[in-house]
């Protein structure tokens, strides 16, 4: 057992301890397995690899077991029969879709399994899985897609997140010269009757969770709540109604995530991937064939290169290889090569804060949308989202109010909910509605929740 640290992460410790499985020390269950123990809940890490357990480090407080995640041995002997969740995230999908049944038919009481194949995450086949034993199937590469296509339409957001197809739209905007909102207190730009709410603010390495005294400055990363009928008038009083919409896409990589990405974008994109291996180039194209994707074989470091491409007449440029660093330099090539529009997978959390100081644009980090999913099956409250806002280390959830929760007994204002926390809106039927103080919250009101260095499972009780 390895002495734990606190996490400023998702999680601290609550009364309630958790035993949670996983298996794969791969990235995402490395990941994972180091957010969790840091809150105190009860982790074992299952994997084939001695290196690899041990590369989990001494700053984790979990138990390790060698072993394959398929064998009922291990799986016995880790404890499966009263865990209370077990999360297969091996690179193997088999392996975690057959661990997943094993461990839920051995007594687990929910189970996640990684999968990449994107036939399995249609509503009929996820229902066949949950017949079978697994809870839920996770497909990281195509959540990234979402967050990527998410950005990509709209070129002024660094992220967007849509509640209920849109009846709620949070965008996270980075601040410029042309924004008529700075400098002035958010009571009088934003009251109960207009129609956005700042509900973040990141200013340098400093979150706020802002009040009514409060201000927007000058390249702080603000995070406004609307409604979809509004977004154009956010988009006039940010300043950012000179971006050009995003038709042209350059993608450097060619990996699963460039794939899922290029299938859901919109027709109206013209996409060109450059991607370094031939044998893969060759793939795409075959996989890519009926959609609107120009494959490249080269470096997309390579300058003479993107500029023969047409990079300076590019809107939007996506850097997905497997390493960091290179997508945060090809960004940054790029934007001096004028595209306005960059994202960049960056999988080492290590170097996100500077990649958030070069002012990349929006960043893709695998691992962290998969831990903000695998959260919400953690909460006893009916939660049907959880994300990380990372570059604003925030967390926002979509709590459902319960018949007689706490949340329904009195209006917001009186609720008590402790500093770090504030409701930026509520989804009632299927219409989009922003919160004041004088809000009373019905039992069935879907509620957006942020909070920052605030455990959820101290929010969840409001809604249970």
């Amino acid at each position: 057992m390895k002495l734990g640290v606190r996490s400023f992460f998702l999680l601290k410790r609550y009364s309630i301890i958790m035993k949670i499985i996983i298996a794969g020390a791969h990235a995402i269950g490395t990941h994972l397995a180091r957010l969790l123990s840091r809150s105190k809940e009860e982790i074992t890490l299952i994997d084939e690899s001695e290196e690899r357990l041990a590369s989990i480090g001494s700053d984790c407080d979990l138990l390790t077991m060698l072993g394959k995640p398929t064998s009922l041995k291990i799986l016995r002997d880790a404890g499966v029969d009263d865990a209370d969740l077990f999360i297969a995230v091996t690179p193997v999908e088999s392996t975690n879709i057959t661990a997943s049944i094993l461990a839920k038919n051995l007594g687990a009481k929910r189970t996640v399994a990684r999968v990449d194949n994107p036939e399995y995450m249609e509503p009929q086949a996820q229902e066949f899985f949950k017949n079978l034993g697994i809870s839920k199937l996770i497909y990281p590469e195509m959540l990234a897609a979402v967050d990527i296509n998410n950005g990509l339409k709209m070129s002024w957001v660094r992220q967007r997140w849509d509640v209920h197809e849109g009846a709620l739209v949070m965008l996270g905007i980075k601040l410029r010269e042309g924004c008529e909102i700075l400098n002035e207190p958010l009571k009088n730009i934003s009251g109960p009757n207009d129609p956005y709410h700042v509900v973040a603010i990141k200013r340098g390495r400093e979150t706020i969770i802002p009040g009514g005294n409060d201000e927007l400055k000058l390249y702080d990363l603000a995070y406004f709540m609307t409604t979809r009928n509004y977004i154009p008038y956010i988009r006039k009083i940010v300043g950012k109604e000179h971006y050009v919409d995003v038709k042209n896409v350059m993608i450097m990589g060619g990996g699963r995530t460039a794939v899922r990405a290029v299938k859901k974008m919109p027709e109206y994109m013209d996409v060109k991937i450059i991607e370094k291996d031939e044998n893969r180039c060759e793939y795409l194209n075959d996989i890519l064939d009926e959609n609107n994707t120009l494959i490249i074989h080269g470096d997309g470091r390579d300058i003479p290169l993107l500029t023969e491409e047409g990079i300076r007449s590019t809107q939007a440029f996506v850097a997905l290889t497997g390493n960091a660093e290179t997508n945060i330099l090809a960004c940054l090539t790029a934007k001096r090569m004028g595209v306005r529009k960059t994202v960049a997978a960056v999988e080492n959390v290590d170097y996100v804060s500077m990649a958030e100081s070069l002012d990349i644009g929006t960043i893709i980090n695998k691992k962290m949308i998969a831990a903000s999913y695998i959260y919400q099956m953690m909460l006893d409250a009916d939660v049907m989202n959880v994300r990380f806002l990372m570059s604003a280390n925030a967390d926002v959830a979509e709590f459902i109010a319960k018949e007689g929760s706490k949340v329904t007994k009195k209006p917001v204002k009186d609720l008590g909910m402790p500093i770090g926390v504030t409701i930026g809106g509520l989804v009632r039927g299927n219409e989009g509605m922003l919160v004041s103080g004088n809000t009373q919250i019905e039992a069935g009101d879907s509620v957006m929740v942020f909070c920052h260095n605030i455990n959820m499972k101290k929010i969840e009780k409001y809604f249970i």
